[in-house]
């Protein structure tokens, strides 16, 4: 299994990355609350993977700490909740912001990530409520850890061309499972002259859940 990943962040085209490490570029999806807080592109990233393997693709999903990785692996035991809508979860709010929700059973707020019905919300407060019982007291995580690989981290530079910000925010929201018209509409409203897309992608989020 691949847990692990540093090297140069080759490329940033929310929701994926593109990570050379040895020679070798890994194609990586991550969540929206993850991405912001990549360095630019041409610099050194550490990034936590959880490795899919299915019968047609085998799938990275990259984030900052093992904590949010941990927290994803939580998720998509979920019944009903694969990957591609554990990432959409953790996209809409972070970490702390969705063990927030589970704590005070707070479906108003999780119905409105995409895919997450009422009947997806309320199986994830009944089933996640023990699992997260100790997460503010990171019993299960490695905090530390993860601030020392960070720290660990140096740059190095790397031409990377870049496309129109609404554009790729509108192509991150739909891979995130919003509908084409919705992300455009929402992209619209938020945007503006000289925003970043990782920028207008979370105030696209904020302005939805």
């Amino acid at each position: 299994m691949i847990g692990r990943l540093r090297g140069i962040l080759l490329e940033k085209q929310p929701p994926e990355i593109l990570l050379e490490v040895n020679g070798i570029g890994y194609e990586v999806s991550m969540p929206m609350s993850c991405f912001y807080e990549l360095p630019e592109a041409g610099e050194e990233a550490i990034v936590y993977t959880h490795f899919v393997v299915r019968e047609d693709a085998q799938l990275l999903y990259g984030f900052n700490t093992t904590i949010e990785r941990a927290l994803f692996r939580e998720v998509i035991k979920a019944n009903g909740v694969g990957p591609k809508l554990g990432l959409a979860i953790l996209s809409g709010m972070t970490a702390t912001q969705f063990v927030d929700s589970v704590e005070r059973e707070d479906v108003s707020t999780l119905v409105k990530i995409p895919g997450v019905g009422k009947k997806t919300a309320e199986r994830l407060v009944i089933e996640m409520r023990d699992r997260l019982k100790n997460w503010h007291a990171f019993d299960l995580f490695t905090p530390h850890a993860d601030a020392a690989a960070r720290r660990a981290a140096s740059n190095e530079t790397v031409v990377v061309a870049s496309n129109d910000p609404k554009d790729e925010a509108i192509s991150a929201l739909i891979a995130l499972g919003y509908k084409a018209a919705q992300a455009e509409k929402v992209v619209k409203q938020v945007a503006v002259d000289g925003m970043k897309s990782e920028a207008i992608i979370r105030d696209a989020l904020r302005s939805m859940v």
